[in-house]
This record gives structure tokens, C-alpha cells and sequence, in this order.
């Protein structure tokens, strides 16, 4: 079944999104009187074209947080669990496993899971500004939420930093997930919530696989050159 996309790319959808959470922390000074100091942290690879025009909008650092999914031992396209580089684990229903063994095999997809993720983290983490997220509001993105397992593990991680506040935000996520979503972050902001929702890529125009050449470039565009024009 096909559905009408929403957004043209990922940074169209950054551009979109960006505007909407720049609108909350205005709105947020204005209430407290007291500006708070983001912090704009992607879900690479996907989500760093997304959160690239939100840094850029806000004038504040981009970096990243690595998350990777835990596969099943027996299909890899289903995701059993979540894991962070800094450790930081959830599992999905237990139900989906059913081995004699389950202990060993979790072990050997978590151990896998870690492996991607901190090879990835290595490729991208020397253009990845130093920041302090002590006190400061951690704005989360990813280019859209299925299943919801990466986002809630790097928020989870996020939150040991200690910011004054975790955001979970994204251009699109189904309408049914928004209340499991809420319960890892102190606000969630998602710009569409489809139904029936059947993949984040059936909404978007333009949805290619983002290298990691690509999301060097953002990278640096935006914390070590300022302000440019990521749409070039």
C-alpha cells in the first residue's frame, strides 16, 4: 500500500521540525524567563541530516549518540532489543525468544550490536563537538520512529548527563506509539503521526541511504566552519 510522502527529504523534515522546536523554547523562555541551552544530539546515520538544520536554526552544537538496534539471531530484520555505545540496553517482549539457550544467544546479538555501534561512533566522533550536557536541554532527533527501541535507549543514555531536560523529537512516528514514547523524555515532538503507518521511508519523497561521508560533512559544517547552507 503505498501512502503520500510528507516530507521531500530529511532536511526538508529538519527544516520543518526545527522551526517547531524553535517555537517551543521560545515559548518555554518566555514562561520561565530563564533561556535554556540546547544541545541538538542525532541518531546517526538517518537522523543527522534531520537534526543538521535544527543546530543550524538554533545556533547550537551538533553531535551525535550511536544506537543500534539488537538483531534476532534467527532474522535479522527483527529487532529484539536496543543498545547505546555507552552500554545502555532495552530489550523488547521477552516472548520473541523461544531457544533453549536464550541466554548465549542474547549475549552474542547484544555483543554484535555493540560492535556496529562503536565502529560507527569511531568514524564519526572526531568531528563531534566537546559539549556539556549538564544543565543544558538535550534535543534528540531521528529521522522518524517505528518501532521507538533506539531512540528511548539514547535518551536513556542522554539522561546520565545530566541536562536539565531530554526532548524526543522526530518528523514522523505512528499516533499509537506516542504514549510508550513519552515516558523516556521530558517532551516529545513529532510533526506527523500517520495511520496506518507502515515504514518511516513510505513518507518521505527522497529517503536514500545516508553515508557516513555525508554525515561527516554536516558534522563539521556545522561545528567547525558555523552556519552554512546544508542543502548545497
Amino acid at each position: 500500500m503505498s501512502q503520500t510522502p510528507l516530507f521531500a527529504d530529511r532536511t526538508h523534515a529538519g527544516e520543518l521540525l526545527a522551526r517547531v522546536i524553535q517555537d517551543v523554547l521560545t515559548q518555554q523562555t518566555i514562561a520561565s524567563g530563564i533561556k535554556p541551552v540546547p544541545i541538538v544530539y542525532a541518531l546517526p546515520r538517518g537522523g543527522v541530516p534531520v537534526a543538521a538544520p535544527i543546530a543550524h536554526l538554533l545556533d547550537c552544537p551538533l553531535t551525535i549518540v550511536v544506537a543500534k538496534k539488537i538483531s534476532h539471531p534467527e532474522n535479522p530484520e527483527l529487532a529484539i532489543g536496543a543498545v547505546t555505545t555507552y552500554g545502555n540496553v532495552l530489550w523488547t517482549d521477552q516472548k520473541l525468544f523461544r531457544f533453549k539457550d536464550d541466554t548465549n544467544l542474547r549475549e552474542v546479538a547484544l555483543n554484535k550490536a555493540i560492535i556496529q555501534a562503536k565502529s560507527l561512533e569511531a568514524q564519526l566522533i572526531t568531528a563531534c563537538p566537546q559539549v556539556n550536557a549538564e544543565n543544558a536541554t538535550a534535543i534528540l532527533v531521528d529521522d522518524g520512529v517505528a518501532t521507538g527501541m533506539t531512540i528511548a535507549v539514547a535518551a536513556t543514555a542522554i539522561k546520565a548527563l545530566s541536562p536539565a531536560a531530554v526532548w524526543l523529537c522526530t518528523p514522523i512516528a505512528p499516533q499509537r506509539l506516542l504514549p510508550w514514547l513519552e515516558q523516556w523524555g521530558d517532551r516529545t515532538i513529532v510533526l506527523e503521526t500517520p495511520e496506518p503507518f507502515w515504514s518511516v521511508s513510505n513518507f518521505y519523497a527522497q529517503f536514500p541511504q545516508v553515508e557516513t561521508s555525508e554525515v561527516l560533512r554536516y558534522l563539521q559544517q556545522q561545528n567547525t566552519m558555523g552556519p552554512m547552507d546544508l542543502s548545497e
